[in-house]
């Protein structure tokens, strides 16, 4: 789960809905300073457990080279709305979501999918079958199928047993437990509440599915080899849901580009947000020349 240290938007940004042709996206919209837009909007899509607010440390050094930049929650993810009916969050489902989300904000976009959000995100690029949409893609901490870090297949399959049994605030009271005696320290006091709030808030099926997926052995990079559409693979130098190592070789399976960040693990966004914001910069700039 990431964990935004702050949740204090920086001036330039606002929360907003997205209007889309498939329902309204609750979002984090961040402009360059000036209002000066040059460039290509990018699209962030969180990963499992997570939502826009993960990404509001990145929002202001994107946004000052020049572009809109917009977070999402997916849906059935906090303050999007969700449905019980598990084929609702089927990957093509969630790559029309982000297809229409792209389209929404005026067509080409640099789309970012961060860890279950890749999913969503590939997905999406493999849909947008004539390459108008998307412009690049960039799967950060996001891997090739099963996630193989132990911890994390652990939480997944507690997580898994208890959605059918339990409500949501008897899981996370559960989960916290669990974490504090694994001996992570909790955060101040309004991320707390936040964080809290985000899960009891998610859709409880939404995490049953994406749980299922995140626990396939399925390759997930066939839809990708076909691809034209430029491809950065981000990782965490301390990444643990799968490994920077297995990025490393994924990007090269793939012939994409790939960064790897010091200091940051499974959510670079959060650990390392300027060295991040670098990297996407330097990858979103080399495939949008300038006239």
């Amino acid at each position: 789960m990431s964990r935004p240290r702050s949740l204090e938007l920086p001036p330039n940004a606002r929360a907003a809905l997205l209007t889309t042709a498939r329902g309204n996206l609750p979002t984090l919209v961040a402009e360059p300073a000036g209002g000066m837009v040059d460039r290509l909007p990018a699209l962030l899509v969180p990963g499992f457990t997570g939502s826009k607010e993960d990404f509001v440390a990145v929002l202001a050094p994107l946004a000052a080279s020049g572009r809109r930049v917009v977070a999402v929650d997916q849906r059935g993810q906090y303050e999007s709305p969700g449905s019980a009916d598990p084929s609702s969050y089927a990957l093509a489902e969630l790559g029309l979501d982000v297809l229409a989300a792209a389209g929404a904000l005026g067509g080409r976009v640099h789309l970012l999918g961060h860890s279950f959000g890749g999913y969503a995100a590939r997905t999406a690029a493999a849909l947008d079958h004539d390459g108008t949409t998307i412009a690049t893609l960039t799967l950060m901490d996001s891997g090739p199928g099963r996630v193989t870090g132990a911890r994390t297949l652990a939480d997944l399959a507690l997580l898994t047993a208890a959605l059918p049994e339990h409500d949501m605030e008897t899981i996370w009271r559960t989960k916290r437990e669990l974490e504090r005696e694994l001996g992570e320290t909790d955060p101040e006091p309004a991320v707390e509440a936040f964080l809290h709030a985000r899960f009891v808030q998610t859709h409880p099926m939404a995490l049953t599915v994406a749980a299922s997926q995140l626990l396939a052995d399925e390759d997930r990079l066939v839809d990708l080899r076909a691809r034209t559409v430029p491809l950065l693979v981000l990782s965490g130098v301390d990444e643990d849901v799968w490994s920077a190592g297995e990025l490393a070789a994924m990007a090269e399976r793939l012939d994409a580009a790939f960064a790897l960040i010091a200091g940051a693990g499974h959510s670079p966004a959060v650990d390392e947000p300027e060295a991040t914001a670098r990297a996407l910069v330097t990858f979103w700039d080399a495939a949008e020349p300038r006239d």
